[in-house]
């Protein structure tokens, strides 16, 4: 005789993410989609949550991974990763690019407090005197290896490819170079701008 528990066990289908996304790249299965969204949001949620997320990034991040799912599922292939990391790789992958995405805003906007406006006026050239002694005064605070990437990059416009070119560098190291400098810089510019 079988309990009350045994016998919802039985009727409950079990929770395969293979087959629903299966579904979901056969027929656009919403029904699929609702439940692997069920399933995984919360989780990926809390996961970019531990991370350093905020609750509304994290719950951004974790609709735009289903969402990926929905518009990928074709792409899926079980042989080489289980259902969920490939929904956790989706998820970190799109946290990643974000991060980028703040960081290079956070760089231009730095870029852009520093240039020169024709419109500010007639104190305009002072300030802007003034912000450029601030700037160059930081760059020279700056290990030389990071201040010269930074001139090259934004003074010099050159692409990071170019840079790590020129400099013989591998890309990430020109790039790792410029987030540090940044970063350095937010933190010594801070109050002059």
């Amino acid at each position: 005789m079988q309990d009350d528990g045994d016998a919802i066990a039985a009727r409950k289908p079990a929770f395969d993410p293979v087959q629903l996304i299966g579904a979901i790249a056969e027929r656009r299965d919403r029904s699929a989609f609702a439940a692997l969204f069920g399933f995984y949001a919360p989780r990926i949620k809390t996961m970019l949550m531990r991370a350093g997320e905020s609750a509304e990034a994290a719950e951004d991040i974790a609709q735009e991974t289903l969402l990926t799912i929905w518009r990928k599922a074709v792409q899926y292939d079980p042989a080489r990763a289980s259902a969920s990391a490939w929904v956790y790789a989706i998820a970190r992958n799109l946290r990643v690019d974000r991060l980028r995405r703040n960081q290079r805003a956070q760089a231009l906007a730095l870029y852009e407090a520093v240039e020169l406006d024709a419109t500010d006026g007639p104190d305009g050239p002072l300030d802007a005197a003034e912000i450029e002694r601030h700037v160059q005064a930081a760059l020279q605070q700056l290990p030389e290896e990071q201040a010269a990437v930074v001139r090259l990059s934004f003074f010099d416009g050159r692409a990071h490819g170019d840079i790590a070119e020129s400099l013989q560098l591998p890309l990430g190291t020109v790039k790792s170079r410029i987030r540090l400098a940044m970063g350095r810089l937010r933190s010594l510019l801070g109050d002059a701008l």
